[in-house]
């Protein structure tokens, strides 16, 4: 593929009327995008009632009281039960920690939670995301050329901030579109 453009790095923003009701108004950050695949992580979806304290205490690992009520991300559909630390590149494990992007990381060890609630040695921004979202071959391409998503430049306040109500439409509003004014309507002209 000649004109290859990877998105690795970069938003995926669902545009409305997105047939997967799993994506509805999702924000999905590209961790990895190849000609043959893509890999991302939902970063505006929280897990309900599940906060980053409970994880490491079901994985019995220290779980201080800063860790209490900090948001789990529901990351994707796929391997749900798999964790990943989306992770400024401050903190680093060798071999482990995949860097990406302009300045972030992802992480899929023991380590980096623990890391997460260590603030003298840890990343200076993270979150814990369970599961990922995945294309095969073209898929993502397909996607994109069918107005299924906008591509936005990731902001470390979008990816890193709580405020998950309005991260969507944050998202939108980066590129200058008003949410309130897209059709639900999707296809190609």
């Amino acid at each position: 593929m000649d004109d290859f453009q990877s998105l690795t790095g970069r938003l995926l923003v669902a545009m409305p009327g997105i047939d997967d009701p799993r994506f509805e108004h999702a924000v999905i950050l590209v961790c990895a995008h190849e000609p043959d695949h893509a890999m991302g992580v939902r970063i505006d979806r929280p897990a309900p009632g599940v906060d980053l304290q409970a994880v490491l205490s079901k994985l019995a690992l220290n779980a201080p009281e800063q860790a209490r009520g900090r948001p789990v991300m529901v990351g994707g559909p796929v391997e749900m039960e798999r964790g990943f630390v989306l992770h400024t590149d401050d903190w680093m494990i060798d071999d482990t920690s995949t860097p990406f992007g302009a300045g972030l990381a992802l992480t899929g060890t023991r380590e980096a939670l623990t890391a997460m609630t260590d603030p003298a040695t840890g990343p200076r921004r993270s979150t814990l995301l369970l599961g990922y979202a995945g294309w095969g071959d073209g898929q993502l391409e397909e996607e994109l050329g069918d107005n299924v998503w906008l591509t936005a430049d990731a902001d470390l306040e979008l990816l890193f901030d709580t405020d998950f109500a309005t991260k969507w439409s944050r998202a939108l509003a980066g590129l200058g579109v008003d949410a309130a004014m897209l059709s639900g309507q999707s296809g190609r002209a």
